[in-house]
Formats: C-alpha cells, sequence, structure tokens
C-alpha cells in the first residue's frame, strides 16, 4: 500500500474534498482486491462481495480514521474483521453442504490470525492507562459509541475523544520504535 498517497487522499477527502476521496476509494479497492485474492483464493466468487463490504464499512468508519496515525493498519484491521465476519457466516451457512476437512484448515488459519492480532492489540493496550485503554477498546475494537463508553467508564464525552486520541498516539509511536 502506498500510504502516504494513500493518507493524503484520505485526509482530503476528510477536509471535504470529493474527487480525492474518490480516488482514495479507488486506489484502496484495487489493494483489497489484491489482499483478497490471496486470502480467497478457495473462495473467488466472495472476493469482489467483500471488498465492496470493506469499502462501506470503511465509508462509515471513516470518521473514525485520525489523519495523523498510519493509515495501513486501520485499513487491515477493518478488512480483517470483514474477512473473519465473512468466513463465520460462510462456516455456519454452508456447514451442511462443503467437507468439514477443507474448512477446518481454511478456518484455523483465519481464527489463529484473529486471535493473533487480539493478543498484539491487548498486550500494546495493557501499557496505556486505563483512560486512554478503556476508551480505545470500547470505541475501535467493541463498536460502541463514544456516548456509551463514556456512560460505561463514568469519563465524560471529551475525556473518552482525547483519550482515544492520546492513547492511539501513544501506541503509534509505541509502533514506531520496535518495527
Amino acid at each position: 500500500m502506498n500510504e502516504k498517497r494513500l493518507r493524503s487522499l484520505i485526509a482530503q477527502g476528510l477536509a471535504g474534498d470529493e474527487q480525492a476521496y474518490r480516488q482514495f476509494l479507488t486506489e484502496l479497492t484495487a489493494l483489497l482486491r489484491a489482499f483478497l485474492r490471496r486470502r480467497l483464493a478457495r473462495l473467488p466468487d466472495q472476493a469482489e462481495d467483500l471488498v465492496q463490504e470493506i469499502l462501506v464499512a470503511i465509508h462509515n468508519q471513516r470518521h473514525t480514521y485520525a489523519p495523523e496515525q498510519p493509515l495501513t493498519p486501520w485499513v487491515h484491521a477493518i478488512a480483517r474483521y470483514k474477512l473473519i465476519d465473512l468466513l463465520r457466516r460462510r462456516s455456519r451457512s454452508d456447514l451442511l453442504h462443503d467437507p468439514i476437512d477443507d474448512e477446518t484448515e481454511l478456518f484455523a488459519t483465519a481464527d489463529a490470525e484473529a486471535a493473533e492480532a487480539r493478543f498484539d492489540v491487548a498486550k500494546l493496550l495493557r501499557a496505556l492507562p486505563d483512560r486512554q485503554r478503556l476508551p480505545i477498546w470500547y470505541v475501535k475494537i467493541e463498536g460502541a459509541t463514544v456516548a456509551d463508553t463514556a456512560l460505561r467508564t463514568g469519563m465524560s464525552v471529551s475525556a473518552v475523544k482525547i483519550g482515544i486520541h492520546r492513547g492511539l498516539k501513544a501506541l503509534a509511536a509505541t509502533i514506531r520504535s520496535t518495527a
């Protein structure tokens, strides 16, 4: 992913530049297709639908992206979770039609990747103070609203937003220092 270019395009799009946002989605679409082609080699008919589902999720969650943060992990997290959702849906609906041996290998990999990602995120978050860790967990991981998170944590809405911003900034610095 051309991180710098895509970050610039989405930042312009978030600032109201429709053409830049359209270009961001176009370039991201090509990258998502390549990402999913490798991961859905056994389910090629699902790739295009999933690309569209991911693009809708990115569009709906664009307000959660902070332009000063790296774009790749944000996009990758959304894509991975949508891929895992697809695989889980497919496992429930196709369980009676597909041989179990084929699916076990596919889901074991996806589940292992999801578990590894959750472990990595949890490990990084443990280093943050509660005022940053909890808002990030509730809003970014669980998908709760800022208002709901404020109620759950006893923090003000502003404090939740500040906690998320500062926590993500600290996480990015931690990730950059270990890379």
